[in-house]
């Protein structure tokens, strides 16, 4: 698993969602969506659910990072937030595994830490990411031993608001690479081929692009807006 995830270096992965009230929320097609991204030169995907994850095993195969995203009623958090959403990922065994590590507490007020604990004793080989907001959250889950460090989360939490991953050449990211020991993932508003090369020239392990690659919908807004 790992000599696969090495090929991640330096390259790119696509994201390939699609949530219920999107119109490609479908397993069949987010596997073709990944087989579309592999045939464009992505080395990687992260997806969605074991059902999305196990069609686009069958359709791409090329390491995976996997998630759930589902809400509770008693916490924000909602990217791989308890060990029922692990479990379900182990079913189909994605390379990596990336859960929610903005500090929020989790469902039943458990803690990252405690959280990171349970997996690691029950999937003690399993490489796990930090999808993080803040530098602060970043040098934390390098601390506790992420094997992966994502800036996943910049601008989309409370202590965030108003960050942009591309401002002052990229900051944030260079500050995490320089203060942490794990690899790096930039990933979030990653939306042009030119701010994924710079983030690689950067240090950045390898670079996560989703919403303007597979969101056909979001794309399609960008051009109309400019002819209102």
């Amino acid at each position: 698993m790992r000599e696969c995830v090495e090929r991640l270096k330096g390259k790119l992965v696509v994201s390939c969602q699609a949530l219920p009230h999107e119109p490609l929320h479908s397993s069949f097609i987010m596997g073709r969506m990944a087989l579309a991204a592999k045939e464009g030169g992505a080395m990687g995907i992260r997806a969605n659910t074991k059902e999305d994850i196990r069609e686009i095993q069958s359709q791409a195969g090329l390491p995976i990072i996997g998630i759930v995203k589902r809400d509770y009623e008693d916490s924000i958090v909602y990217i791989t937030p308890t060990m029922k959403e692990i479990d379900e990922l182990m079913e189909v065994k994605p390379e990596i595994i990336a859960v929610d590590a903005t500090g929020s507490l989790r469902p039943g007020n458990l803690t990252l830490d405690a959280f990171f604990e349970q997996i690691k004793e029950k999937y003690p080989q399993q490489l796990l990411m930090a999808d993080c907001s803040t530098i602060k959250e970043a040098v934390h889950a390098d601390e506790l031993g992420f094997d992966f460090i994502g800036t996943t989360m910049v601008g989309y939490t409370k202590q965030s608001k108003g960050d942009r991953i591309e401002a002052n050449d990229f900051e944030i990211i260079r500050e995490i690479i320089a203060r942490v020991e794990h690899k790096v993932i930039a990933e979030g508003n990653i939306d042009t081929p030119q701010k994924a090369k710079r983030v690689i020239e950067l240090g950045a392990y390898c670079v996560v692009v989703g919403s303007a690659i597979t969101r056909p919908q979001l794309i399609t807004k960008a051009f109309a807006e400019k002819l209102i």
